[in-house]
């Protein structure tokens, strides 16, 4: 067997997309977008826009997936719109700095919140974050079902602290706090912008909040009914996240002052200690959560990863090996374990995670020429999406452009590190192509 088959229904589709886009990093992004922002009400509304300005790309992700319902993603879709040497830099960098060190990323941080509660030596750390890591991969290796419904559970999990934070949390909203005025520093000037440069600010913040949902389009081949489960996952787990970051916000901005909110370095510990119900017993609240949240993270990236390269060795563009499927759990099983031990290996390089950093400008930049290459593909003869974006034109400018926004914001962050991590790509990434296309020809 060498064709994955098609077990994943819709909610396991959303609990990929959910799961991946939410993750701890919600518990502090509230403080930055609002000290971007300059005003709780242009927190609130940043999460809002910041939301809506991803519909968009998720409907191109929704019409590409539709018309090539495979595994593979981005690399299916530029491969497609006519690049193979670009899909396969896409496929290449994904691979060695993004989706595979993620594991070690992840797992380390389940192990720094278990330090809440009691000391962990680094190593001790590192070897808890291996039991993790394969403990995840078991899990994901017995079937797609096993794995999709573990997933759809995890993810629902995961979710209920956030609920229960905004359940709770509404009930002790001051008013008063929305309308804080702008704090003013020593020199006189506001924290943050003002108008509409304030807000612009704030939505760029919201950004990194809500990446993660196409993590689904590298399961397409193994989702029932694409045509319909494919848009109804990737726009609605939009929807469901921007509804919940929102929420957030405001219960956040209600519950403290807004000054406390942007100078905070935990802001929903701090948030969460105004609410009597959680009081002294708001940072053991979180570390939990936490643990919960971040452990489906990282079970999602261990089951959808995989994909990725199983699809390029299909196309003989990886090693063979990797296009294997275990005749009896319908997994790509070898990929699955490989990907684990190289994040594994990650996990015991000294600051290796630090400097794979520097390509998250290249992966954002693979993110554009995805949302680009819908244009190419709308041109080939055998293009037959099931599922067409709406507004066409006007959605595929606010895609492209709210992704540039982030290329951006990623490039001031590390400008001369971000151009060299590029440099690299391509340098070990072509002669890695050429080298897989010259076998081809043999």
């Amino acid at each position: 067997m060498s064709e994955l088959t098609r077990k994943v229904g819709v909610w396991g589709a959303l609990a990929i997309a959910i799961g991946t886009t939410v993750g701890s990093g919600i518990f502090v992004s509230v403080g930055e977008v609002a000290g971007a922002a300059g005003s709780p009400m242009m927190t609130i509304l940043a999460f809002l826009i910041g939301g809506l300005i991803i519909v968009p790309q998720m409907c191109i992700y929704a019409e590409l997936s539709t018309a090539y319902p495979v595994n593979g993603s981005d690399y299916v879709y530029l491969k497609n719109a006519g690049s193979r040497p670009l899909a396969f830099l896409s496929g290449w960098t994904t691979f060695w700095a993004g989706d595979t060190p993620s594991l070690s990323i992840l797992s380390l941080a389940i192990v720094s919140y278990m330090g809440y509660f009691i000391d962990i030596d680094p190593m001790i750390g590192k070897l808890i974050a291996t039991v993790l890591i394969l403990g995840f991969m078991c899990i994901h290796l017995r079937s797609v079902e096993e794995g999709a419904l573990f997933q759809t559970i995890i993810t629902a999990v995961k979710i209920l602290p956030f609920i229960l934070v905004i359940g709770l949390g509404l009930f002790y909203i001051s008013p008063e706090h929305f309308s804080d005025p702008l704090p003013i520093i020593e020199d006189g000037k506001t924290v943050g912008g003002v108008g509409i440069l304030a807000l612009l600010a704030g939505i760029s913040a919201t950004s990194w909040s809500y990446t993660g949902m196409n993590s689904v389009c590298y399961m397409t081949g193994e989702i029932k009914n694409p045509e319909k489960n494919m848009p109804r996952a990737l726009i609605g787990s939009c929807i469901f996240v921007m509804i919940l970051y929102v929420a957030l916000a405001i219960v956040m901005t209600g519950n403290m002052p807004y000054l406390e909110l942007i100078e905070s370095s935990t802001p929903m510990a701090d948030a969460l200690r105004h609410i009597p119900v959680f009081g002294e017993w708001a940072g053991t609240f979180i570390a939990i959560a936490g643990l919960i949240v971040i452990c489906g993270s990282l079970s999602s990236v261990i089951m959808y990863q995989p994909r990725l390269q199983k699809a390029m060795a299909d196309d003989n563009l990886w090693f063979k090996k990797f296009s294997e499927i275990d005749p009896k759990t319908e997994t790509p099983k070898f990929s699955i374990i490989v990907q684990c031990l190289v994040g594994i290996m990650f996990l015991f390089l000294a600051d290796i995670t630090t400097l794979l950093g520097y390509f998250t400008l290249v992966l954002c930049f693979k993110q554009t020429l995805t949302f680009a290459s819908i244009i190419w593909c709308r041109k080939q003869s055998n293009y037959s999406p099931m599922w067409r974006t709406p507004l066409y034109k006007f959605m595929l400018i606010t895609a492209v452009g709210s992704s540039l926004i982030l290329v951006a914001s990623t490039f001031l962050w590390a400008p001369i590190n971000g151009l060299i991590a590029g440099i690299i790509a391509i340098a070990t990434g072509l002669p890695a192509y050429y080298y897989y296309e010259r076998k081809n020809k043999v």
